[in-house]
């Protein structure tokens, strides 16, 4: 397996944990570590059942390393959000196993919307996500300015973008930006064991009930209703879904294959 430098990588029990190892920099984003997450996310998405995005330290992510390449000022946003961000982003929207992001701290900038690109979000209830572009006189990147109103609405969206103020855990969970918030105490243990639960699950469920949801924003009703016709015709005819049936009928839980 690959060795990082930004970031960790483990494999244990079909779950795929990347970890943001840049804790002396609150893991902030730099180009080395776009590299590293592009290249562990397509692993884990290759290797295991499930992938989890979480952070060393205090925090989840401060967004981008505004030291990284020199001066900020003189850094061509553009290219590196194109050449960078996107293909990062890219791998955890569309990799094939569901994605987790373990919010373990504040997740400011293009790290929070790092954080939000994963199909579930849970994060510990002192944990923030923080808009703070316009703060140096950018505009929200890194896909928030398409994610944000599809989770939280349009007037919220807005003003975590013109305010650019914290939104706590708990108003994130409240407002539907992300799945959950839950205590400190109890915060890891239960994104392991939520991870642990999509492990054992039916993962090419999972993967057609993402692309069908994601198809939803484009789609007119007669094309997701196609959809999710030749989506559930495919998983009707999964070893999965024969199991899950024979369970339900022998009044047992089932035990998926991911096949």
């Amino acid at each position: 397996m690959t060795e990082y430098d930004t970031i960790t990588l483990d494999l244990v029990d079909e779950v795929g944990l990347v970890c943001l190892n840049r804790p002396e920099r609150r893991n902030a984003l730099n180009s080395q570590m776009r590299a590293e997450i592009i290249d562990a996310v397509t692993c884990a998405g290759r290797e295991t059942r499930v992938v989890v995005l979480t952070g060393q330290g205090g925090a989840f992510c401060s967004g981008q390393d505004l030291g990284d390449g020199g001066d900020a000022a003189t850094l061509d946003l553009e290219r590196v959000l194109r050449e960078e961000y996107v293909p990062m982003l890219r791998s955890i929207i569309d990799c094939p196993v569901p994605t987790v992001s373990a919010v373990n701290g504040a997740a400011a900038g293009a790290g929070a919307n790092l954080a939000l690109a994963a199909d579930v979000v849970i994060a510990t209830e002192s944990a923030y996500f923080l808009q703070a572009f316009a703060r140096i006189g950018l505009i929200p990147d890194a896909g928030g300015t398409w994610m944000l109103p599809r989770q939280m609405g349009m007037a919220k969206a807005m003003g975590a973008a013109l305010f650019a103020e914290p939104i706590s855990a708990r108003q994130a969970s409240d407002w539907g930006m992300i799945w959950e918030a839950v205590s400190d105490e109890g915060f890891e243990a239960h994104w392991q064991a939520r991870a642990a639960q999509l492990a054992k699950g039916p993962t090419q469920t999972y993967r057609a009930a993402k692309q069908a949801i994601r198809a939803s924003w484009t789609n007119t009703l007669d094309d997701q209703l196609d959809l999710e016709a030749q989506l559930q015709g495919e998983c009707g005819e999964s070893r999965d879904f024969k199991e899950g049936v024979v369970a339900f009928l022998e009044k047992r839980t089932p035990r998926f294959e991911g096949r």
